[in-house]
């Protein structure tokens, strides 16, 4: 070791923000350890570096006693006068005992030691960065498969997609670029694990405030998400402008908006809906398509009874029971649906409520172009 390297250690400083004293001090004690092994040696020691032209020196350190048990780790009173007459008893001695090819070890050991604390600070680093990007969205190129994860080049890491967070049905290749959601930043001893996500709901979320700015500005808020990835999703909002219409302006002019969101999910189909404070006006417009005769609400078993009429009744439930599971997901109510001549058959109460509630179905529907489903 020589001064160039004590030089390389204060750009290394400079350039990863890794402290010179903090990587001679980490220097010292991994050269401790090398000489311990390499000397067979038992001695409490010191290493020293200097840190103007890097030469390195070992002490032994001996405790000053009356009688010496052990000579590695003691020495006598008269035996420290001899080297300074000022020692008393319980003093620490220092004696150096440099080996002759101990610069060789220095040297190997150094370059070991800083080695790793530059990749233990570009980890850190990488982590840094990351954590705070914890449920945002992210573009990234794959650069390999295997049975379980996609691997995504983010730039600085590699991270992960697991197969069960791909939309159904898609695939990728070699070079694909792809924009994921962030799901969890974990420390690993190999680095900082990143596990990435299409099908989570806040990689919709995310997308809506890319292409809306009233949403990234606040303007108009997302209130609840329910998806069902790579088939169908309802996005509830709301506006703090009542000039600003939270449905028309997530659907854009001429749909362009939701239809940019629904491409980069693959065709996913959306349902924007107008979220309310009043709970059946809200349940509602979360069945949307459909339209809605009315809904009684019971408030202490969290339940919502709807009643459309019997046209609208495939709709309101739909494939395979989709619309009516997404819009239970989307208020966290339960919800019964019936038909209005089933209701009648039941000697149910139909209770007409507001025009408000089916004009706000209306105006949500451009949204989406419903299939007639079922």
């Amino acid at each position: 070791m020589n001064a160039e390297f004590i030089e390389a250690l204060g750009q290394l400083e400079k350039e990863k923000g890794i402290s010179k004293d903090i990587l001679i001090e980490a220097i010292e004690a991994a050269l401790i350890s090398g000489y311990k092994r390499n000397f067979h040696s038992a001695q409490n020691v010191r290493v020293d570096i200097n840190r103007h032209n890097g030469e390195v020196r070992v002490f032994a350190r001996k405790t000053v006693v009356e009688d010496v048990l052990d000579t590695r780790l003691e020495i006598s009173l008269a035996a420290a006068r001899e080297l300074d007459p000022n020692y008393q008893l319980d003093d620490i001695v220092e004696i150096e005992v440099t080996p002759a090819d101990f610069g060789r070890i220095a040297a190997q050991t150094a370059k070991q030691v800083v080695t790793q604390r530059i990749r233990e600070a570009e980890r850190t680093a990488i982590y840094k960065d990351f954590i705070d990007r914890e449920e945002d969205i992210i573009t990234g190129i794959v650069q390999r498969a295997d049975n379980r994860h996609y691997y995504v080049d983010l730039g600085r890491v590699e991270a992960l997609l697991p197969h069960a967070e791909v939309i159904p049905g898609e695939r990728f290749k070699h070079g694909d670029r792809v924009k994921t959601y962030i799901t969890k930043v974990e420390k690993s001893t190999k680095g900082p694990q990143i596990f990435l996500s299409r099908t989570h709901p806040g990689l919709l979320k995310r997308l809506f405030e890319l292409e809306v700015p009233e949403i990234y500005e606040g303007v108009v808020e997302i209130r609840a998400i329910a998806r069902e990835a790579g088939q169908r999703s309802k996005v509830a909002v709301s506006s703090r402008n009542e000039d600003v219409d939270p449905v028309g302006a997530c659907v854009g002019h001429r749909g362009q908006r939701v239809q940019t969101v629904v491409n980069e999910l693959k065709g996913e189909k959306i349902d924007i809906v107008r979220w309310s404070e009043d709970i059946g006006e809200w349940i509602a417009n979360a069945l949307s398509p459909s339209k809605v005769i009315s809904v009684t609400v019971y408030e202490e078993e969290k339940m919502a009874r709807v009643i459309v009429p019997d046209h609208q009744l495939s709709l309101a439930i739909g494939k395979e029971g989709q619309n009516a599971r997404l819009a239970a997901k989307l208020t966290n109510w339960k919800i019964d649906i019936k038909s209005e001549s089933e209701a009648q058959e039941a000697g149910e109460p139909i209770e007409q409520e507001p025009m408000l509630v089916e004009q706000v179905a209306e105006e949500a529907e451009p949204a989406h172009e419903a299939d007639e489903m079922l």
